[in-house]
């Protein structure tokens, strides 16, 4: 008998069992339930009483927990008067691609009084992400938090903290729209500091920005969780001032996401050193910063541990922008308070804030995103792709239409154009209906085009004097995938309109960051650069201004994890600056099934909302 059962173990079967339970994440979690009631908040900063949308009547919206493996259900109510969709940002949607959520590419849009349940596991992640809308700018106010915990009995991979705090990191807007369009269009500004908060609604604005052609409207101020802080006008007390409280000699976890529509940020605590441990919900090799670099869509776990003897009862924490644009842009400074307790509370103005670097310092930037390598160790190996089937070259950057266009609008953008984005000179058109609803009954005619260039049909000096020709293309154009296909996808910034950095986000999959330089990409020398051993591990990377980045992915999803689940469907890639992927740069991947019952898309819910 005691034979028999030795000779059961050793079966496949049985070997796969014990393996996928000896697995955290791989296992059945619980199932954890949340309601979104989307309605018109009333909420005041900066002197100004206003009514935007909101979930749960909370800005920032509430955090979602869960723990790696637990299966995650939000059931969603739209009440307010614009259509709304969520996305959950950096969560591979193991096929379960109908929940990821941005507009017209997974799903149609939940319209007025309509409800949607998004549903599906968390498997191999856990770190902090986060929520937020994915229609036109709705996001500027729909968003929070997205926590997920490793599984019961696992430790971090690092010394536990004593508390963990989210951040949201914003900007706020309150300048009279009229005005706000004098002076963007009179400068030809296109890299706005707009947040997640405007005087105007948000949809107001960037309808007028596309109409008029020019850029959209600068920000008044950044935000730590939704309070502007101590150094802006008519925000000087205590309700409209972030406060992190701590206990000296205590490390306190802090989970900071960038939820800016158009910003990258600079970070810093004043006579403080932190130490970043994960990225976009990917363990990495711990190391010190006193300033922080972190662009809109990333997130970032750093370590903070409080002076035993402090030389104060409270220290500034800042945040400044970093930008190469040329134009208008909110040079403005933001605080948050690091208290002591139990000590006496300290006054909220003339905290020295910390040194941060100028506002188009890209060494900083790149000295601090040097710092980024994967652990790469057993429990938590880098599995980069060694060899690649297929590779890409995304030429990014801005372009502009001809004012002849078919746009009923005006032409304020350069030399009287209207601003435009693409890649590979294509900018994209977003479509009437769902592109995953169109693969899924094989129904492309007239929706979508399955031939995106793999790279730019013209090539010219990527970071030198721009073409003369600036105009750009437009389609609905995807690249189609055939399932397990290894990809790499080199990122070239351009100098088409000003060279500038732009965070890129692959929705479905994270990736590998194996190279990184300045120039324009050299294949010959610079593939024999790439770090194929601990590459960072992201779903979004700013491609460095007059630079290029080189990602790798497998269009299915981890080696551990494929035993169980895929990833298929389309998955939208686009810039992170809202403004960008309003004029247009974005793309798609169409990833086609595998040959097996797992490796394919699962029909759409029956509650899907239809176009």
């Amino acid at each position: 008998m005691g034979s028999a059962r030795r000779l059961r173990c050793a079966s496949p079967a049985c070997l796969l069992l014990a393996f996928l339970l000896a697995m955290p994440g791989l296992t059945a979690g619980l199932t954890r339930r949340y309601t979104f009631n989307v309605t018109m908040a009333t909420v005041t900063r900066l002197c100004t009483t206003k009514s935007i949308p909101a979930v749960n009547g909370r800005f920032p919206g509430p955090r979602i927990t869960v723990r790696e493996g637990d299966r995650l259900v939000v059931s969603v109510h739209n009440n307010i008067n614009n259509n709304v969709t969520f996305h959950w940002h950096g969560v591979r949607q193991l096929r379960s691609a109908w929940a990821d959520g941005p507009a017209y590419i997974t799903q149609c849009p939940m319209r007025p009084g309509q409800s949607y349940v998004y549903n599906f596991r968390i498997v191999g992640q856990r770190g902090t992400l986060w929520w937020h809308a994915h229609f036109s700018w709705l996001r500027a106010t729909l968003h929070g938090p997205l926590v997920i915990l490793p599984p019961r009995g696992v430790p971090y991979p690092f010394p536990k903290p004593y508390r963990e705090v989210p951040l949201m990191l914003g900007t706020y807007t309150s300048t009279p729209l009229p005005s706000i369009f004098a002076t963007v269009c009179a400068t030809h500004s296109h890299r706005s500091s707009v947040g997640e908060w405007f005087n105007a609604d948000p949809e107001a604005v960037i309808k007028q920005a596309l109409q008029t052609g020019g850029g959209p409207n600068v920000s008044d101020a950044y935000t730590f969780n939704g309070f502007p802080g101590p150094t802006y006008n008519c925000s000087g007390g205590g309700n409209s001032t972030f406060k992190l409280k701590v206990k000296p000699g205590r490390t306190y976890m802090l989970r900071l996401i960038n939820a800016a529509l158009n910003d990258e940020l600079f970070f810093a605590v004043a006579n403080h050193t932190l130490t970043v441990v994960q990225a976009d919900a990917s363990y990495v090799k711990p190391f010190a910063a006193t300033t922080l670099v972190i662009s809109p869509g990333q997130t970032m776990d750093v370590l903070l541990t409080a002076a035993t003897n402090p030389s104060s009862t409270a220290f500034a924490i800042a945040v400044a922008p970093y930008t190469n644009t040329v134009g208008t842009f909110d040079n403005t400074t933001a605080t948050a308070v690091l208290e002591y307790t139990p000590q006496r509370p300290a006054a909220l103005r003339g905290l020295p804030a910390p040194p941060l670097p100028r506002y188009n310092d890209t060494g900083a930037v790149t000295n601090f995103s040097s710092n980024f390598r994967s652990l790469a160790s057993a429990r938590y190996p880098a599995r980069v792709p060694l060899s690649v089937d297929r590779s890409f070259f995304f030429a990014v950057g801005l372009g502009a239409d001809p004012c002849q266009s078919p746009v009923n609008g005006t032409c304020q953008g350069p030399n009287n154009t209207r601003f435009a984005a693409s890649i590979n000179n294509v900018s994209f058109v977003m479509p009437k209906t769902s592109l995953l609803q169109a693969h899924y009954q094989r129904r492309y005619n007239g929706v979508l085009a399955a031939n995106f260039p793999a790279a730019p049909l013209r090539k010219f000096n990527y970071t030198g004097t721009p073409p003369n020709n600036t105009f750009v293309t437009h389609g609905t154009r995807v690249v189609p995938l055939a399932f397990n296909t290894s990809v790499e996808v080199v990122l070239q910034d351009t100098s088409i309109q000003g060279a500038e950095s732009h965070p890129l986000h692959l929705h479905g999959y994270d990736f590998h960051v194996v190279g990184t330089g300045f120039g324009n990409y050299d294949a010959a020398n610079d593939t024999a650069k790439y770090n194929l051993v601990d590459p960072v591990q992201r779903n979004t990377i700013s491609v460095p201004t007059a630079g290029w980045v080189a990602i790798r992915f497998v269009a299915n999803n981890p080696v551990l994890i494929e035993l169980l689940t895929f990833v298929v469907g389309v998955w939208i890639m686009h810039c992170h600056l809202d403004v960008h992927l309003s004029w247009g740069l974005s793309m798609a991947w169409l990833v086609n099934d595998g040959p097996l019952p797992n490796q394919k898309l699962p029909p759409p819910p029956s509650d899907i909302p239809t176009c």
